[in-house]
Formats: structure tokens, C-alpha cells, sequence
């Protein structure tokens, strides 16, 4: 059950009940535009990754600036935003186990539901799912183009794989799933340009095997906010699917541009809204946001707008900030913006954003997929 939205519509940012989820919807709508630009002065489609927002809402206002779609990472977040309205998904991941390929079909009734595989023992469940309601299935090949997670090798077992695909009765060919995760936050930039330039002979001769083969690819799909020019100078992937580009963290805050400035492609929208709820000294305090208000595990928020003074020590409920190096003067009750180390988890603990512009409470929108693991 969700909890109580943390403010009303017009309140001042000041009052809003904390930790809260903030959205700065100046810098969040810039962000938006900015990318579905790219895309389309670029010639390629856009499908955001959802797993980042979770949000029907915002699912929306990228496809009312020309998203063909949006990526999920699991069943349950695709039912959510498919249930909200949304009507054109691709689960970028392996959906394997009866249940989940059970409601995978059943889904693929109501909108239109792609999937990727790299098994063919998972493409003969898939295709026998999908049978059994009645629907044709989209499938994309997962390739490991060198994040050394999920995806069959490329080239000969890619293109075996999307045989397999291609003579079951109720699934489709739709072409391959090329994403270099890892490549996502390699902080230099020319190591970064690196990694997608190897991943890009990889899916190149890919695609041109399966061409060989008698096998298109309506999509090659993949990209990230940390790597979406490479993909698209490369004119071999033809759909991104970047994610964190709305929001930004303090993670992403760390790679480097070509200059070796920091990487500011994108602003920081999304913020943990915290209060000082102890101050009993002078070289630090207390806010209640720890690690149930955050996402920790790629590093600690960076505080905004206050120099000098960082997050440290979180516990479950707690963080402190550490005031020995600074001049600012903090004191109980005040309320700090904190810059997540890593949105998509941290957006995973609430169940509300809380959307605002000069000063005040614009927008509530309910995170859709909220807990959402299935």
C-alpha cells in the first residue's frame, strides 16, 4: 500500500516531509528534451530504459516526445506501466520460470511485448507460452558485447540462436540486444569510446552474419546515458535505450569528458530531500536519510549546493554530514538536497516524486513499478 505523498500541490519546497523524492522539473524537462533531440536530429529511435523512473508518468512524456517505447528490466515493471497505459515495451532481459513466461503472454495481449533470449531451451519455453494464449512474440538475441553478464557470443552462436527463434510458430526475430553495460561508468573518456568501439565490431559483424543468414534486424538495440554518442556515430545500433539521463547521480557525476571535465551531458534533476534531525556539535549532524532513503552501493551522496560538506557514516535511518572542512552553519531542522550515488535503486525505496519548480510543490506522480522484482 503506498504511504501519504510527503507534500500537496503548492506548498514551498521547504515544507515538504522528508526523506522525499524531488524532482527539479526545470532541469528533469531539459534533460527530456535534450536526449529525444539527439535521437531524432540523429536518425535513430529512442526507447528509455524504465527500471531508472518506474513511472508511468514519465514513461508518457518521453513517449509525447517521440519515444517508440520504453526498455524494462523485469515482468512486473512492464504489467505496471502496461496497466498505466503504456503500450509498447521491450523486457531487455531474460524472462525464464513458468509463472513469469505465464504473465510474459499474457501481456503480450494487451500491448505490444518484446523479450530478449540467449538459450535456446529458454526460446522453446517462450515460444510455447506464447502458443498457448494465442499471441506473437517479438524476441531480440542478447549478445555479450563485453559487460560479461547475460548474451550468447556474438557472431555464429548469435545468429544459430536466431534460427531457433525464427522457425518457432509464435515468436518473431526482431533483431539483437547489443548492450555494453559495464562501459557505462568507465570514468575516462577515451577508454570509454574504446569499449564501444570493440562492442560495435562485435555487433557489426552480427548483424552482418545474420544478414548472410536471410535474417534482418529490425533492431539493434542498446546504448547508455554514459556511451549514447559512441552507439550513435558507430550507424550500427538504430534504437537507445538510455536510462539515467533524466535524473542523473553522483555516480555518473564521476566520468570524464574528452577535456577531462566532468561528464555534464545531462543536469542533475533528482534529489533526496533530508532534514537535520540531530546537531550536537559543531563539526557535524544528522539527517534522516540513510541507507533505507538511498541507494548506497555505487557511493554516498554528494550534498548540493553546500561546499565542503559530504555525506558519510549512513546507517539504516541516519546519515552524517560532515561540517569540519566548511563554513556553513547548519542547524536542527534545516533541510539539504542530497545527490543519489545511484537513481535507480534509490528511486526504488519511495513511492512518490515530488515534482518541483521555483520554490514550490508542482507535480505528486506515484513511482508505478515500485518494488516491482518479478
Amino acid at each position: 500500500m503506498p504511504q501519504p505523498a510527503p507534500a500537496r500541490i503548492g506548498d514551498a519546497a521547504e515544507d515538504i516531509d522528508t526523506p522525499a523524492l524531488l524532482i527539479e522539473l526545470d532541469a528533469f524537462e531539459r534533460n527530456l528534451r535534450k536526449m529525444a533531440e539527439f535521437a531524432k536530429e540523429a536518425g535513430v529511435r529512442l526507447r528509455p530504459h524504465s527500471k531508472t523512473h518506474k513511472s508511468a508518468h514519465i514513461a508518457r512524456l518521453q513517449m509525447e516526445l517521440g519515444a517508440v517505447g520504453v526498455c524494462c528490466q523485469k515482468v512486473s515493471e512492464a504489467e505496471a506501466l502496461v496497466q498505466s497505459g503504456i503500450n509498447d515495451v521491450l523486457i531487455s532481459n531474460q524472462v525464464v520460470g513458468r509463472h513469469k513466461l505465464n504473465r510474459l503472454s499474457a501481456l503480450a495481449r494487451h500491448a505490444k511485448v518484446a523479450v530478449c533470449a540467449d538459450d535456446a531451451d529458454n526460446v522453446a519455453d517462450l515460444n510455447a507460452a506464447a502458443g498457448q494464449v494465442g499471441v506473437i512474440m517479438d524476441v531480440l538475441v542478447e549478445i555479450d558485447v563485453g559487460a560479461g553478464r547475460c548474451g550468447v557470443a556474438p557472431g555464429d552462436a548469435a545468429v544459430t540462436l536466431a534460427k531457433e527463434i525464427d522457425r518457432s510458430r509464435n515468436l518473431r526475430f526482431a533483431g539483437i540486444q547489443a548492450y555494453q553495460g559495464s562501459a557505462q561508468h568507465i570514468r575516462d573518456f577515451a577508454e570509454r569510446k574504446m569499449a564501444i568501439n570493440a562492442a560495435q565490431v562485435l555487433t557489426k559483424k552480427t548483424v552482418e552474419q545474420l544478414a548472410e543468414a536471410g535474417l534482418d534486424c529490425d533492431t539493434v538495440g542498446g546504448a547508455g546515458t554514459g556511451t549514447y554518442e559512441f552507439h550513435t556515430k558507430s550507424k550500427v545500433w538504430n534504437e537507445l535505450q538510455c536510462g539515467s539521463y533524466v535524473f542523473m547521480d553522483a555516480d555518473y557525476g564521476q566520468n570524464r569528458m574528452s577535456d577531462g571535465k566532468p561528464f555534464r551531458a545531462f543536469e542533475n534533476s533528482l534529489f533526496v530531500l533530508a532534514t537535520v534531525m540531530s546537531k550536537t556539535g559543531d563539526d557535524f549532524c544528522v539527517v534522516d536519510a540513510g541507507h533505507k532513503a538511498l541507494g548506497n552501493d555505487q557511493g554516498f551522496p554528494v550534498v548540493s549546493e553546500l561546499e565542503d560538506v559530504t555525506y558519510s557514516k549512513p546507517s539504516d535511518e541516519h546519515g552524517r554530514l560532515d561540517l569540519s572542512e566548511t563554513r556553513q552553519a547548519l542547524k536542527l531542522g534545516d533541510k539539504v538536497r542530497l545527490i543519489p550515488g545511484h537513481c535507480d535503486p534509490t528511486v526504488n525505496l519511495y513511492d512518490w516524486y515530488v515534482g518541483v519548480r521555483n520554490g514550490r510543490v508542482e507535480a505528486l506522480w506515484q513511482v508505478t513499478a515500485r518494488g516491482a522484482l518479478t
